[in-house]
C-alpha cells in the first residue's frame, strides 16, 4: 500500500468540488500537497498546500506542474448539464481530451511514480446499471457523446502509458457528485446545485419532464476518500465510485425543498413543465468492485449531504464562484 506521508502530491483541479476534500485528506496523511487550478487562491489552504495558476490545456504547463512530483491526481474535467453539453460539444470533447492526455504525457515525461485519473460515467453506453467491464459493449449515450468519447480516450491513453512506460495508473469513474464548492452559478450547473440555487434564491424550482429520471448521487468527500483508497492500493482496474442506489429527480427535488424550507421559512414551489427532459432515463453505478477491491462504500447519506450543501450555499453563495475546470459526471 502506498504511503503518502512526506510524498509530493500534485492535485490538478485541487480547488474544485472533489479537489478540496481530497487536498484535505492528503494533508492529513502528511503529504506535501501542490495544487494547480485556475481558481482564485481564496479557495486554497495556502498554509498547508502550495498553489499555482496554470492553464493545463497547454502541455508545457503540465510539464511544469508534474516536475518533481511523486504522485499526480488528475481531477480535471469539463462538465455540464445535458443542455450545456448539447450546446458545447466541441468544447466538451477537446478540453476533456487535452486535459487527460496532456497530464498523463507530462507525468510520463517527468517519471512520476503514480497517477490517479478521474474518468466519468459518461464513458458508459446507455444502461440502467453501469458495470465497469461494460464500457466497450456499445457507444456512449447520445447525451454524453463527445465528453464520453474524450474520457474513453483518456482511459485508452492511460493503458498505453502503462504498456510503454510501466506507469502505475488508477482510474475511477465517479457518479453524479455534489457537495460544498460545487458550481452553483453557471449555465452548466448540474442538477443538485442548480436546484439548490433556484430553491434558495428564487423560491421556485423550474423542472422539465416529470421527474422520473433516476440518478446515482454521491457526496464529494466520499468520492475523495474513494480516490485516496484507489491511489493507496494502486488498483489498475477502473473502479466505479457511487452510492449504487438510484434516486429519482422528483425525490431529489423533494429532499431539497424540505431542507431549504426549514432554513428559509418560506414555501418553495416546483413547476413541472411537462416538456421532454434531456438526459438518459436511468444512470446508476454498480459498486461491488469498489467494495471488494478497495473496501470502499459511501458514508454520507443523500439527506445529510443535501442538508450540508444547502447550508454551505446559503453561507457562501456570494463569496465563491465556479472554477474553469471542475469534476463530476
Amino acid at each position: 500500500m502506498r504511503d503518502f506521508s512526506g510524498a509530493k502530491a500534485l492535485v490538478a483541479g485541487g480547488t474544485g468540488l472533489i479537489g478540496i476534500p481530497l487536498v484535505e485528506l492528503l494533508i492529513a496523511e502528511g503529504a506535501r500537497v501542490h495544487i494547480v487550478s485556475r481558481d482564485d487562491p481564496s479557495r486554497v489552504p495556502l498554509q498547508t498546500a502550495s498553489w499555482r495558476d496554470l492553464d493545463l490545456l497547454e502541455y508545457s504547463n503540465c510539464l511544469a506542474a508534474c516536475r518533481g512530483m511523486d504522485y499526480v491526481f488528475n481531477l480535471l474535467c469539463v462538465k455540464g448539464s445535458p443542455a450545456w453539453m448539447r450546446d458545447n460539444p466541441e468544447t466538451a470533447f477537446r478540453h476533456n481530451l487535452l486535459l487527460d492526455v496532456n497530464m498523463l504525457a507530462a507525468a510520463a515525461a517527468c517519471h512520476v511514480d503514480g497517477v490517479l485519473l478521474a474518468s466519468s460515467l459518461a464513458v458508459y453506453p446507455p444502461a440502467e446499471i453501469f458495470y465497469e467491464e461494460d464500457m466497450w459493449t456499445g457507444n456512449p449515450s447520445g447525451n454524453d457523446w463527445y465528453a464520453g468519447w474524450a474520457k474513453r480516450m483518456g482511459e485508452v491513453h492511460a493503458e498505453a502509458c502503462r504498456q510503454q512506460y510501466g506507469m502505475k495508473i488508477s482510474i475511477v469513474r465517479p457518479a453524479n457528485t455534489y457537495g460544498p464548492w460545487d458550481d452553483f452559478w453557471s449555465p452548466a450547473a448540474m442538477v443538485v446545485p442548480a436546484l439548490i440555487r433556484q430553491a434558495v434564491r428564487d423560491r421556485v424550482i423550474q423542472m422539465k419532464g416529470d421527474g422520473s429520471a433516476v440518478r446515482d448521487f454521491i457526496h464529494a468527500r466520499d468520492v475523495a476518500r474513494g480516490m485516496l483508497f484507489a491511489a493507496k492500493w494502486g488498483i489498475e482496474q477502473p473502479v466505479n465510485l457511487g452510492s449504487g442506489t438510484g434516486v429519482s429527480i422528483r425525490d431529489l427535488a423533494d429532499i431539497i425543498l424540505k431542507h431549504v424550507s426549514r432554513v428559509s421559512h418560506h414555501p418553495i414551489m416546483v413547476n413541472w413543465s411537462g416538456e421532454q427532459a434531456l438526459g438518459d432515463r436511468a444512470r446508476v453505478l454498480d459498486t461491488k468492485r469498489a467494495l471488494s477491491l478497495l473496501g470502499f462504500e459511501p458514508c454520507i447519506s443523500l439527506e445529510e449531504g443535501i442538508q450540508e450543501t444547502i447550508a454551505w450555499y446559503i453561507k457562501n453563495s456570494e463569496k465563491f464562484r465556479l472554477s474553469r475546470y471542475s469534476v463530476s459526471s
